[in-house]
């Protein structure tokens, strides 16, 4: 699969390029981006370009708008998901590769190249994960209460509402990680049950391709209300997040809608 090799490539240069003299310019936001992360996109770009010349291809490190989401097919890059974490010299990166099809994700890669650790879905084939060659299918686990969901929380934007969650849902597992797409893979692999984010920071191209991942691994996203991820009007999740392994996500929703009354979507 093209989008396999061109996350191979632009991971494996990533990494070369963190061994040398990392030069770190700030985004609006207050966001990190380095020559890394434009060059991972600048690999993506072209390779998805020339095999698909058709399609367009939305990346964070290029001008986009909400408009060009108004297609049957758009391409989603992160070319560095969790930056800071590659900045700190951590694991807690990946490169990732979304495509949307008729608004849902259908297609996702994410990769973590100092794990050599690929997570993959294709739209016919479900969910895999593939490390150092070796391949298998990834399923969500079992778990039914949130009371029992082992949370998986971020590494540098984590929050005291974090704290609101875990309390509200009496959670006391948690594990800190940099990557939105390896947040959700965690859970596609059943290692962790739950992702709760209640901020309005994250966009499209952090959920694209880890969603379809995780729903190919039976899990579900959607946002703090239950509402399904806009992937064909919105860059910008305005709303927060919850990821889950689809067993606990009816009860986390109940409970952690009322505490975030001011990211509700307004009546119509």
């Amino acid at each position: 699969m093209r989008a396999i090799e061109l996350a191979r490539i632009a991971g494996t240069e990533v990494v070369r390029l963190r061994t040398g003299e990392l030069v770190v310019d700030m985004k609006p936001g207050d966001e990190p981006v380095t020559a890394a992360d434009r060059r991972a996109s600048e690999l993506i770009v072209a390779g998805l370009a020339a095999a698909f010349p058709g399609d367009p291809i939305i990346s964070e490190e290029l001008p986009s708008s909400a408009s060009m989401l108004d297609t049957p097919r758009v391409w989603l890059i992160d070319p560095i998901d969790g930056t800071k974490d590659f900045i700190r010299g951590g694991d807690g990166f990946a490169v990732m590769i979304g495509l949307v099809l008729d608004g849902v994700p259908v297609l996702g890669v994410v990769y973590q190249p100092t794990l050599d650790r690929m997570f993959f879905a294709t739209p016919d084939g479900g969910a895999h994960v593939a490390v150092s060659g070796a391949v298998q299918r990834l399923a969500v686990s079992t778990v039914t209460a949130a009371a029992d969901a082992r949370l998986v929380a971020s590494a540098s934007h984590r929050s005291a509402d974090i704290d609101r969650v875990k309390a509200e849902l009496g959670i006391d597992n948690e594990l800190n990680v940099g990557s939105v797409g390896v947040k959700l893979c965690l859970i596609a692999n059943g290692s962790r049950d739950l992702y709760v984010n209640p901020a309005a920071k994250t966009k499209a191209w952090d959920s694209c391709a880890p969603e379809a991942i995780l729903a190919g691994a039976g899990g579900k996203l959607t946002d703090l209300f239950g509402r399904a991820i806009d992937y064909r009007t919105e860059l910008q999740h305005r709303r927060g997040l919850i990821a889950s392994n689809s067993l606990v996500h009816d009860e986390v929703v109940a409970k952690l809608g009322p505490l975030f009354p001011h990211l509700a979507p307004r009546p119509a």
